[in-house]
C-alpha cells in the first residue's frame, strides 16, 4: 500500500463528481479517471444523498456534541443524523446571504431526492408485480401452470 499525501477536494468538484455519478454514468468509470478512491465516491455519494451539497463539505473527525454522522446502506441518514427537513432556517443564514440561491439549491437537492425514492419505488413495484404474477402461474404441487390449453382444468 503506497502512502500518497492526503489530497482536499473543494465542495463543488465533489458535487460535480457526485452528480456525475447521479446522471447514470459508472461510479468505476468516474473513479478511474478522476483518479479518486471508489470508496471516497460512494461515501460522497451517500452522504449528498443523506444532505446534499451540505453533506460534502462536512469536515473530518468527531463533530461537536459526540453525535457522528452515518448512512444506512440505502443511502438514508440513520438515527444518528436527523433528516433534512429541506428548508434553511432564515435566522441560521448570515446577513448579506442571497436566500434565494440557497432555497433554490434546497429545493433542487430535495427534487432530486424524492426522484430518486419514486425511482426505487417503481423498481421495487415492477419486481413485487412481476414475482406474482410468476407466483399465480404455477401450481403449489409440482410447479406445473395451473392450466394449459390441453389440460381439462
Amino acid at each position: 500500500m503506497s502512502k500518497q499525501p492526503q489530497r482536499a477536494f473543494s465542495t463543488e468538484f465533489k458535487v460535480r463528481v457526485v452528480q456525475r455519478i447521479e446522471s447514470g454514468e459508472r461510479l468505476s468509470a468516474v473513479s478511474d479517471e478522476m483518479g479518486i478512491r471508489r470508496k471516497l465516491l460512494y461515501e460522497w455519494r451517500a452522504a449528498y444523498r443523506a444532505l446534499g451539497a451540505a453533506g460534502l463539505n462536512r469536515k473530518r473527525g468527531p463533530k461537536p456534541g459526540g453525535e457522528r454522522f452515518s448512512v444506512s446502506p440505502r443511502g438514508r441518514p440513520s438515527a444518528a443524523a436527523p433528516p433534512s427537513s429541506g428548508v434553511a432556517s432564515s435566522s441560521a443564514r448570515p446577513r448579506g446571504e442571497p436566500a434565494a440561491a440557497d432555497d433554490l439549491s434546497l429545493a433542487q437537492a430535495r427534487i432530486a431526492e424524492l426522484e430518486r425514492v419514486i425511482g426505487r419505488q417503481q423498481a421495487d413495484l415492477h419486481f413485487f408485480r412481476e414475482a406474482l404474477r410468476l407466483w399465480d402461474a404455477t401450481s403449489p404441487n409440482d410447479g406445473a401452470p395451473i392450466s394449459t390449453k390441453s389440460s381439462k382444468k
